[in-house]
């Protein structure tokens, strides 16, 4: 192997310090350590998440939630898990057993590859948010792909082929029709969300999480301000569209279709899916965590002495807030209707995020080349209403020549 295959192979490695001077016995070790704990503070987070959206739901409907297993219903996930585990497996007759079997490991395992690039630590205001381990330095993260944004926009597009194989594979038309949602449902949102990311890219100019944090050391150069808000609201939109969290839980409408692709799944495998799901929701608060409010960013140099402790703290309180409002979405928001969601994500979300973009872009062009700010912006918030109005009369004539056809004119 030439020097040069050998330079291209181990440049993804470089990107991490501790990797720098070549990789050993104790890299090794240190790599295994990481592993362990991203994975157990991950699975522990995800009973807790269960825990808490339980008792914060239960409050917010004036209902106790868990009481009766561990203080406050603490073990009442761990509970429900042994009993989960020791409940008869069905496989239906008519469906395919290996797919089936298989995919509730497929909605589990892009969650944690996602969570393994995130950083969930470090020191960015006082240095480069590095941390020392015996005498060892590294990112305070599992992995740093120089392609990291793009990492996390297909682990979150592979999520959706395990909720689409279960309800194929269980040989039942209601799972079926909720894994038909679900893809619906992942293509119309899915490029709403890759669009709010290209705005924070934009003024990142890097693909890599531990960049992006470093570019918003500052709480002022966060890209929640920065983008201008609408790409942070267009993201959370469209994840909780994703994560088919409520109000977008149309693939298990059980209204409509029993239970949605799950139908047909018992024990452990049932569980699996609900496992995911809420590991997902941990995991994309800290995507967001770490893409919008500057992820560890916090008031460190009040405690410079525990500089990358203090910022795990503020990264864990930063998506703790997040599952709060996951939380609340579903307490307080009706359920749509499928035609609604397709309407957000395309009449509204994909437009207004496209447009934004468009606008960030004409700004910073102007800035690089001298143009009056104020000009350019008001031009681009004139642009922007007039592409507006116009989409808003297309739907509407739209709207007129299809009743128009129905006889409802």
């Amino acid at each position: 192997m030439s020097i040069a295959m050998l330079s291209a192979l181990s440049s993804p490695l470089a990107v991490d310090p501790l990797f720098v001077g070549g990789v050993g016995l104790e890299e090794v070790i240190i790599v295994i350590v990481k592993v362990l704990i991203a994975f157990v503070l991950l699975l522990v987070a995800v009973m807790l998440m269960i825990w808490f959206e339980r008792k914060l739901h239960a409050d917010m409907t004036n209902r106790m939630g868990p009481t009766i297993a561990g203080p406050f219903g603490l073990l009442q996930t761990l509970a429900d898990g042994i009993k989960l585990f020791f409940k008869e497996d069905l496989i239906p007759k008519k469906g395919d057993r290996f797919v089936f079997q298989l995919a509730p490991y497929l909605t589990l395992i892009p969650a944690f590859l996602i969570f393994a690039v995130v950083p969930l630590g470090g020191d960015f205001d006082n240095n480069d948010g590095t941390i020392s381990v015996f005498g060892n330095t590294t990112n305070f993260q599992l992995a740093d792909p120089p392609i990291g944004v793009l990492f996390v926009l297909a682990m979150s597009s592979m999520a959706v082929y395990g909720i689409m194989l279960a309800g194929w594979s269980s040989g039942s038309k209601y799972p079926l029709f909720g894994s038909v949602r679900a893809s619906a449902q992942m293509v119309s949102y899915e490029a709403a969300l890759g669009l709010s990311l290209v705005a924070v890219l934009l003024k990142s100019g890097s693909l890599s999480t531990h960049d992006i944090v470093a570019g918003q050391a500052d709480g002022w150069n966060w890209n929640l301000w920065i983008t201008g808000f609408i790409p942070f609201i267009v993201f959370m939109i469209a994840s909780t569209a994703e994560l088919n969290r409520p109000p977008f839980d149309l693939v298990e409408a059980e209204q409509e279709i029993v239970g949605g692709f799950h139908t047909e799944y018992s024990s452990i495998r049932f569980a699996l899916f609900f496992l995911g799901e809420f590991m997902n929701v941990v995991t994309m608060s800290a995507v967001m965590v770490t893409l919008f409010f500057g992820g560890p960013d916090g008031p460190i140099p009040f405690l410079a002495s525990v500089g990358w402790l203090w910022g795990m703290f503020w990264f864990m309180l930063k998506v703790v807030g997040f599952c709060f409002v996951f939380v609340w979405f579903r307490a307080t928001l009706p359920r749509l209707r499928y035609d609604q969601l397709m309407d957000l994500g395309w009449k509204l979300l994909i437009p207004l995020s496209l447009g934004w973009l468009i606008a960030l872009a004409v700004l910073d062009v102007g800035r690089d080349n001298g143009w009056n700010t104020a000009v350019v912006g008001i031009g681009c918030f004139a642009g922007l209403m007039v592409m507006g109005a116009l989409l808003t009369a297309a739907v509407s004539a739209g709207q007129r020549k299809r009743l128009a056809g129905e006889g409802f004119d």
